[in-house]
């Protein structure tokens, strides 16, 4: 912002060299006053902190002065937002809302108004006043530009924040500034926590994101998400239910599968969910008709051919290992029953036994594992904890 110095010989050829003259002497009464009017008739004015009413009227005298610049060589270009916002720092446009701006400047214009008669020189009124009225509009569309650069800038850095603990807890490398960065993002520790996994679409990826918070605020879930690579990552919380949050949220995914990992109590746990939905997605090929979206445990057949060790350990101790404890009964029957092509007959033919003892088993087998033998994918899956069973009591053999 240009000072006010000596009259010089230009400003003496002023069409309103007197009005100018007059402007500059009154602007620190009219800063004054307007921050008086302030403390009047705006209450949240009042309540704010001693340093930032102490910016606000910088402001105010900046504005003042910054007309007076103008008024003097209106034919000039000149970078308002600078003049007069150029004072406070960057946080006043957090600390003090657009609404409140406004009034801040339409209450500092109001002072200059109610003063144009005293101000300007005789016969020069209405000059001033219609140049007030220009530089009224001008200095609206020069707060809306800073209020929309600050947003841009919050944006930025928050995507960036968010990129940051989307790529931790994938990596897993998740830790408490982790935390406290998804906090600021707004972010509120939810005691459901699940990591989606899925192709990104093609083109901008900051749409795809929006659109994925769009979804997440209709589904009322918290959501931190991000594109890595080809890969759309989401870490949505306060569901319970994984495949009931990846339905509501798969619309902004790709075509092709769509991982939903268990549910774990919070972020930092979030690194087991996104590494079982990263080995789902890297098994679905093996499941041509998996539903979309699918659970990563629903793939640990899949995973544990696919050389993934988290699935071949939850298979032997989620299903062997408690058939095993249960009995040498079930598990025999379990493996007649799936060696006979799911046949109760020929299975109780096998075991020397009546078809309700074998019916009987089943059930219990149902009860320890929660797989139904009877069930087509269910019996491919206690397939595979059986042969993964049998080779880690070799191993311990051996």
């Amino acid at each position: 912002m240009r000072q006010a110095g000596p009259v010089s010989d230009a400003d003496q050829s002023h069409p309103h060299a007197a009005t100018v003259r007059r402007l500059e002497q009154s602007s620190g009464k009219l800063a004054a006053a307007a921050i008086t009017r302030m403390d009047q008739q705006l209450p949240w004015y009042r309540a704010m902190p001693p340093e930032n009413r102490s910016w606000i009227g910088l402001v105010a005298q900046a504005g003042i002065a910054a007309f007076t610049e103008w008024f003097r060589h209106p034919e000039t270009p000149q970078a308002i937002s600078t003049d007069v916002f150029g004072t406070a720092p960057r946080e006043l446009t957090r600390a003090i809302t657009l609404r409140q701006t406004v009034e801040m400047v339409r209450t500092t214009i109001e002072v200059v108004e109610t003063a144009v008669d005293e101000i300007a020189a005789p016969g020069q009124e209405e000059a001033l006043r219609s140049a007030l009225l220009v530089y009224a509009r001008e200095i609206a569309f020069a707060t809306a530009q800073v209020y929309a650069q600050a947003a841009e800038a919050r944006g930025a850095w928050d995507a960036r924040l968010e990129s940051l603990v989307v790529n931790a807890v994938v990596s897993g490398e998740a830790d408490e500034g982790d935390l406290s960065r998804a906090a600021a993002l707004g972010w509120s520790s939810p005691d459901h926590v699940t990591v989606l996994l899925g192709s990104a679409p093609n083109g901008d990826s900051e749409l795809t994101v929006e659109a994925i918070r769009r979804a997440a605020r209709y589904a009322k879930l918290q959501v931190l998400t991000g594109v890595l690579g080809k890969r759309l990552v989401v870490i949505t919380g306060g569901s319970d239910d994984p495949l009931a949050a990846a339905k509501s949220l798969i619309g902004p995914f790709a075509s092709g599968p769509v991982v939903a990992g268990p549910v774990v109590g919070d972020l930092r746990a979030a690194t087991r969910s996104a590494q079982a939905a990263a080995a789902g997605l890297r098994a679905c090929a093996a499941w041509p008709d998996a539903p979309r979206p699918v659970l990563a445990d629903d793939l640990l057949p899949e995973r544990a051919m696919a050389g993934d060790p988290v699935a071949r350990t939850l298979l032997v101790e989620e299903i062997y290992r408690p058939l095993q404890q249960s009995g040498a009964a079930l598990l025999e029957t379990l493996s007649v029953y799936l060696e006979q092509a799911s046949s109760l007959e020929g299975a109780a033919r096998m075991l020397f036994v009546h078809p309700n003892t074998v019916r009987y088993r089943l059930r219990r087998v149902t009860d320890v594992t929660g797989w139904p033998p009877s069930d087509v994918r269910s019996a491919f899956t206690l397939r595979i904890a059986l042969m993964l069973g049998r080779l880690a009591d070799g191993e311990q053999r051996v």
